[in-house]
């Protein structure tokens, strides 16, 4: 018991002393009049190689790290000309080698990485080109801008439009 209570404080510790490994970070902004909100755990790169390599290639991924990442719409949008109700749902990302990549909305908004994830509870599936670039991003980032939602991390860039 005295072990697991030191080990608990100690990870306490670590944790307020060097920072979350994957720091929870939000990106907010208006797309054509909708608030858009995101909600990510930010892993690094870390010198490790990132797609098909941590992040496998065809697989379901929660588009983050740890809790779920999640995008909020306060109004209906459009998602790469598709329909999306208002809402707020979990986003996964299906990487895919030298094809598009699958943008997923959820239903489900509240699990633990894309273990629990479920087919049946897509609101939407777009399919979006992704773009490789030399400069390395090192930590995943979201950006709301005035007509998309930009993706980067390691050297993949995705881009999804948005719009009412």
């Amino acid at each position: 018991m005295k072990k697991n209570v030191l080990m608990i404080i100690g990870l306490f510790i670590s944790g307020v002393v060097f920072g979350q490994a994957s720091p929870r970070k939000q990106a907010e902004g208006v797309i054509a009049k909708v608030n858009v909100s995101i909600d990510y755990g930010s892993p690094y790169v870390k010198g490790r190689k990132v797609w098909g390599g941590l992040e496998a290639y065809g697989k379901v991924w929660r588009a983050g790290a740890d809790q779920n990442t999640t995008v909020s719409f306060d109004a209906d949008v459009k998602v790469a000309g598709k329909a999306l109700p208002a809402g707020k749902y979990g986003f996964f990302i299906i990487p895919n080698e030298n094809e598009d990549w699958v943008v997923i909305f959820s239903k489900k908004n509240a699990d633990w990485g894309a273990f629990a994830y479920d087919v049946t509870q897509d609101a939407l599936r777009v399919k979006i080109k992704p773009e490789f670039v030399s400069e390395n991003e090192e930590s995943l980032t979201y950006k709301v801008d005035r007509s998309a939602i930009k993706f980067s991390w390691a050297k993949a860039r995705l881009k999804i439009p948005v719009s009412k």
